[in-house]
């Protein structure tokens, strides 16, 4: 019975449920409580009351109903908003978490449920000993894309166990305090006294990291790749509309994993969200570069980026030097330790490095004044509609950001016919190494829309030299540019490899390999060509290759991908203001681009530099961004939250801020500021 003198009082009773594993213990408990009591002293309460001798220090209180953790323990109840309908569970804060890596394996570890996603990921990657946590996040894969394997599991008739490495032994996943994880570039490698090559422990410089070297070796290195039938079950994207459903489960970055309906044990993808890579070391990104390449790998396969037959063979070459080198795991972490190799690497990486962020390679000043230019023969194709493409030669001139083209040399010091301004254009290669065709394919934005321009050169010197001018006007920069000559560089070397009609009697014979070719190329190639065919044309591709060591294929590879025209993209169906059909709208990290639904043709592309201010209106969930020159847009997300769509466009300009010169500590604050939105 309650006493008269505790009935009068303003105390009411709290429904808490405990989430303990002792069975004969109860686990629902009534407290009596007033309003000013605070969140510790309910905490403490409930632990008098449970008579359980345990450490409770993860222990948390969630609400139910509202979706929330009460973790500000100095708040009062009423502060809170808890009365007595409140359903409060009492429960760890880390809990089991199955992650799914871009290499398709799984780990198992615990993670934080009540820290924001943002902070959870970077927890997540300290373990895993991948640096730059702030270019990844977490993915729900949607319901459409189980489909296809949920029907294949039916038909199955035996159980898949699926391989997971359990890392649940993590010090930072447990809850303690492990090392603040740093990424300084003053961080030195440990050396063998003897050999002088960084030892192999280098790899998992976080201190507070569970993984052994076996582990490490598991993420850090390619294995042997999947059966035709395991990559025939995965979800393959076939139109615009199913790519945009890959996008559709990021989680929000600024709300923690129970908020967001994740329970434990459930299975999510961490995969890498913003396409810019910085600061890429060898020396201690073997596994971030891997997940990389893995990434990349997958995405090629299951088709959800597009490229020609050319590239494709590229990228199946790069893929089987693993398999025709028959070199060992050890042999590829040697690769990885080998600091003369890692030098070689760390210069391709410079290049790698200027197609994504811009940065500069060269600390020679560039003489402003004095800014190049291009001038020669090329030919101008204009698509027409109800006719053939009209091919004229034409003398073209380069300069700043524009191209001009006159009737013939002479007239170069008049009037131009047509003047092109390719700031913020979209450039597209066109090219067949093997039948001599080196195209520019250039969209320009106009008040109506895109208009479309093709250059045709002549051969791969006058190719690489104009299509690097394109790339960087396209972005508002010149040739005066130190990434001019890199950028040159990176497509030449692209064409190389393309060009693998040179000594085909190195070839192998396709009898003798027991390659899978199905495992090298997407599901569109192995139902044109025959299995015999195929491997003949990798192999014919590889010789341009094989002298590559096993990173350095890697790399290449991932510059490949970076040189694809839908590199970078997220896709989104969006409704635009004043429309009354969808489109696509696809997001990278330097533009906006709204693309037919229909046709996936680009219709306007926005640049991020030109961008002055954006918003979200939360109450009908439409983002309005503002540009330059009184351009503004506005438009309304189909298949995903607009928040997702706010959070890549912050996201992008937080990354955008990263500087080598800066401690390299990541401003957490700046990031929500960025992506949080008020809700």
């Amino acid at each position: 019975m309650i006493s008269s003198s505790e009935y009068g009082s303003h105390s009411w009773e709290l429904l808490v449920t405990v989430d303990h594993q002792h069975e004969e213990v109860q686990k629902e408990f009534l407290l009596r409580v007033t309003g000013d009591l605070h969140i510790g002293g309910v905490m403490l309460k409930l632990v008098e009351q449970i008579k359980i001798a345990q450490d409770w220090s993860d222990y948390a209180l969630w609400w139910e109903q509202k979706k929330c953790w009460l973790l500000k323990t100095h708040w009062t109840l009423d502060k809170c908003g808890v009365q007595a309908d409140a359903k409060l569970f009492f429960t760890t804060q880390h809990k089991m978490l199955r992650l799914r890596l871009p290499n398709m394996k799984t780990v198992r570890l615990s993670v934080s449920f009540s820290s924001m996603v943002f902070k959870a990921v970077s927890d997540i990657c300290k373990i895993l000993n991948i640096r730059r946590s702030e270019e990844l996040s977490l993915l729900k894969q949607s319901d459409n894309t189980l489909k296809k394997k949920k029907k294949k599991d039916k038909n199955s008739k035996e159980p898949v166990i699926e391989d997971i490495l359990n890392l649940c032994d993590s010090p930072v996943s447990s809850g303690l305090s492990g090392s603040p994880g740093l990424y300084s570039k003053t961080m030195t490698p440990i050396y063998d006294p003897i050999s002088g090559t960084p030892a192999s422990s280098t790899i998992t410089w976080f201190s507070d990291s569970p993984l052994t070297e076996q582990n490490c070796s598991i993420l850090a290195f390619s294995h042997p790749n999947c059966s035709p039938e395991t990559l025939a079950e995965m979800y393959q994207p076939r139109t615009l509309a199913d790519k945009a459903k890959l996008n559709a489960g990021w989680l929000d970055s600024s709300r923690s994993l129970m908020e967001q309906g994740i329970a434990e044990d459930d299975q999510l993808l961490l995969r890498f969200k913003y396409y810019t890579f910085f600061d890429l070391n060898p020396k201690y990104d073997a596994v971030r570069i891997n997940q990389i390449y893995e990434q990349a790998r997958w995405a090629i396969l299951l088709e959800e980026i597009d490229c020609t037959e050319e590239e494709m063979l590229i990228f199946a070459a790069l893929q089987a030097q693993y398999h025709v080198s028959k070199l060992s795991l050890s042999s590829e972490a040697q690769d990885f330790t080998n600091e003369s190799e890692v030098d070689e690497v760390e210069a391709a990486l410079s290049n790698l490095e200027v197609t994504l962020e811009g940065g500069n390679t060269s600390n020679i000043l560039e003489d402003i004044t004095d800014i190049p230019k291009l001038a020669d023969n090329l030919k101008l194709v204009r698509p027409r509609k109800l006719s053939l493409k009209a091919v004229k030669p034409y003398w073209f001139v380069f300069k700043d950001t524009s191209i001009c083209y006159f009737k013939n040399k002479e007239s170069a010091h008049g009037e131009p016919i047509e003047k092109l301004n390719l700031k913020g254009c979209e450039v597209v290669p066109d090219v067949n190494v093997a039948a001599k065709k080196f195209g520019i394919k250039l969209l320009i934005p106009v008040a109506d829309g895109m208009n479309e321009v093709y250059l045709r050169c002549d051969d791969e010197n006058q190719y690489a030299q104009w299509m690097a001018a394109c790339v960087l006007a396209s972005k508002g920069k010149t040739m005066a540019d130190s990434s001019y000559h890199p950028e040159v560089h990176k497509i030449l070397s692209f064409l190389k490899m393309k060009n693998w009609t040179i000594a085909p009697q190195a070839v192998s014979d396709p009898e003798s390999t027991d390659m899978k070719p199905e495992c090298f190329v997407s599901p569109r190639y192995t139902k044109k060509y025959k299995s015999k065919q195929l491997i003949a044309r990798i192999l014919e591709a590889h010789q341009n290759v094989s002298q590559m060591t096993l990173v350095e294929a890697k790399l290449r590879f991932i510059q490949a991908w970076q040189s694809l025209p839908e590199f970078g993209l997220s896709y989104y169906i969006v409704r635009f203001k004043g429309s009354k059909k969808d489109d696509v709208l696809g997001v990278s990290y330097n533009r906006l681009i709204r693309i037919d639904i229909a046709t996936g043709d680009p219709i306007t592309t926005w640049r991020f530099s030109n961008m002055k201010q954006w918003n979200v209106n939360w109450e009908i969930r439409q983002v309005a961004i503002e540009f330059d020159q009184n351009v503004s847009i506005a438009f309304t997300c189909l298949s995903a939250d607009c928040k997702t769509i706010h959070e890549y466009i912050g996201g992008y300009i937080f990354l955008s801020t990263r500087s080598k010169d800066q401690n390299e500590t990541l401003d957490e604050d700046l990031f929500h500021k960025l992506t949080g939105g008020q809700e």
